[in-house]
């Protein structure tokens, strides 16, 4: 566990750093020869970085320390040296990975630290799962962004775990915390309020999940205290946001890519550079792998006409600085963490070497250290279902010969813009329309055996048979489920029990055709990184053979019931509209009751 003050240098280390710094101490590592990213000012310098134990002694100019067989050196000759990458706002349990095993990943790719907001993991295990995920003996430091509420809402859902308030504020205090995750953005209520003074008083940051307000809606979540947003997609959001003095944090995500269309319009968001950093947000560990972690986000700014000395500082100076990590890392400066890495070409953000607290951890985009996390043996086992489901359980009544129904559409990646429909009726019961895209999902509680279900209807998958079903729907880590007829969801949900949580694929006939187990909490795999992207691939690719266009469609199933977003949201309990917080009703028209049928 990553707690800031572990990170400081000790007394003794502070007089060895002193000593090192004046001349008559040899330090432990010298990095010489690079353009090194100035700690203050918008340069790169000609210096060497002189380490001594874990933390930076001092910047000297070229070759000033004479070598020796008692110093280790790296040349640096032809390349820039620059701090590890800050990842700002993550969720590590939709990387799929655990912590130990993201480190292989990210650490290689130039990610030295991460904030994570382990709401999944409080859904599933409670306080002691937020502890999981922020524990790995490799060389990743991972601070907390204090999950708010568990469950998000008690009244919209059931969940699993309940976290009492005392101990969402008492974690407020921890040394491993930076700021309180995101919250309900139209939560105006008395104890979210006074979450928000605790953090303030504690002197920690409150992320925003801004939700696309704007005006009233958005300056009544501001006034709060939020001081950050990781939702703006369009320069005029940004715009706005950093115009009442928030940091934009541009997510980079499997859902969605905001870095195209921020920084495709350079020109305008000009004014806001030095109020962005970056977050993965929520991203898997097939794109990880291929695409980048904190890389992508700094290769997508220098595409764009960002100028790299600039991009390199939204990765690392301006989070830190943000996050009142600045004393620790994000900077390469006396005292500071000997965090770096040596990037041969500025364009490519592709690292030769990555040092973290003085050793080397990474070359090439090889980690040199192995994952020898253990873990407890309650992170496994959590997918509790009735031993004979339902075959009805995703049953709509209706009469008639068509219904009217209320249903979703996904765009912008987990957006959901509201809309009617109008599906058959066949002995009784509403059907899909896969002719015109219009599914039935399900979410399914799977952590007290019940097996309750809400169901709605959605527009966006494009599966033309069969189902696709998860353990992972956010916040609350219950079974999502969408498909084309109830007998291949039925299945869905039937494989999930016995493959202990993941991902799973069906076709028309209920055959399983796409697989990815993720036995950890029903979330993530301790398999190494590249198994786990390997089988996201291939599952991926036979959801698509059943029609669906989605890239990553899992991982936005895990979002469509989110109900901090507009325009509906579903949970166990029913269809929800996410601007008044209430239930509504499935069919129209009809009485509105909290089943949504």
């Amino acid at each position: 566990m990553t707690e800031l003050t572990d990170l400081y240098p000790t007394a003794a280390e502070l007089g060895r750093l002193r000593a090192v710094a004046s001349g008559t101490e040899r330090p432990d590592l010298i990095v010489r020869g690079g353009l090194v990213q100035s700690p203050g000012t918008e340069e790169w310098l000609e210096r060497d970085v002189v380490i001594a134990g874990r933390h930076i002694a001092t910047l000297t100019p070229w070759n000033h320390v004479p070598p020796g067989p008692d110093v280790e050196q790296i040349d640096a000759t032809g390349s820039h040296v620059v701090p590890t990458f800050i990842d700002a706002h993550l969720h590590i349990e939709y990387t799929n990975l655990t912590p130990g095993e993201l480190a292989r990943l990210s650490v290689a790719r130039g990610t030295g630290t991460v904030l994570t907001d382990p709401n999944g993991a409080a859904n599933v295990w409670g306080a002691r799962g937020m502890d999981l995920l922020l524990s790995t003996e490799t060389p990743l430091h991972v601070f907390q962004q204090v999950s708010p509420t568990t469950p998000a809402s008690p009244t919209l859902e059931r969940g699993g775990a309940v976290i009492p308030e005392e101990v969402v504020r008492a974690r407020l205090w921890d040394p491993v915390t930076t700021n309180l995750g995101e919250g309900n953005p139209f939560d105006y209520g008395e104890i979210s309020t006074g979450r928000f003074r605790e953090a303030l008083v504690a002197g920690r940051r409150i992320t925003g999940h801004t939700a696309a307000q704007t005006e009233e809606s958005l300056w009544g979540y501001l006034a709060a205290g939020v001081g950050d947003d990781h939702n703006s997609a369009t320069v005029d959001e940004v715009l706005e946001r950093v115009r009442l003095g928030a940091m934009i944090t541009i997510m980079g995500a499997s859902l969605t890519d905001n870095t195209v269309p921020i920084f495709a319009d350079l020109e305008r968001v000009a004014p806001a550079l030095r109020s962005l950093c970056f977050c993965a947000d929520d991203k898997h560990a097939l794109d990880l792998h291929t695409e980048g972690h904190i890389d992508h986000h700094v290769r997508q700014a220098i595409r764009f006409g960002v100028d790299p000395q600039l991009a390199y500082r939204m990765a690392t100076t301006q989070p830190a600085a943000y996050y009142r990590l600045d004393q620790v890392l994000g900077l390469l400066a006396p005292s500071r963490l000997a965090d770096l890495q040596i990037i041969p070409e500025l364009a490519e953000v592709r690292p030769s070497v990555v040092v973290v607290e003085g050793r080397v951890a990474a070359r090439d985009g090889r980690a040199l250290f192995e994952n020898r996390d253990e873990l407890p043996d309650w992170a496994s086992g959590t997918v509790h279902l009735p031993e004979l489901l339902d075959p009805t359980m995703f049953a709509v009544p209706s009469t008639g010969d068509e219904a009217r129904v209320r249903a979703m559409a996904m765009y912008k990646g987990y957006f959901k813009r509201e809309f009617e429909a109008g599906l058959p009726i066949v002995d009784g019961l509403v059907q899909t329309d896969p002719s015109s895209d219009v599914l039935k999902i399900a979410v399914v509680d799977r952590h007290h055996g019940s097996a309750e279900t809400g169901i709605g209807f959605v527009q966006g998958f494009g599966l033309r048979e069969g189902a696709v079903a998860i353990t992972m729907n956010c916040p609350n880590m219950n079974i999502a489920v969408v498909g084309v007829d109830d007998a291949a969801m039925l299945r869905a949900v039937e494989e999930l029990r016995a493959m202990d949580g993941g991902f799973v694929t069906v076709d028309g006939s209920g055959e399983v055709v796409g697989r990815v187990a993720l036995p950890v909490g029903g979330m993530m795999s301790a398999a190494p990184f590249e198994e786990t992207a390997d089988a996201l691939q291939r599952a991926h690719a036979a959801t698509h053979a059943l029609g669906c266009r989605i890239p990553s469609p899992y991982i936005i199933l895990s979002f469509v019931g989110l109900y901090v977003v507009p325009d509906l949201g579903l949970t166990e309990l029913g269809l929800i509209d996410t601007a008044s917080q209430s239930f509504v009703d499935v069919l129209l028209p009809g009485a509105v009751d909290r089943c949504g049928s």
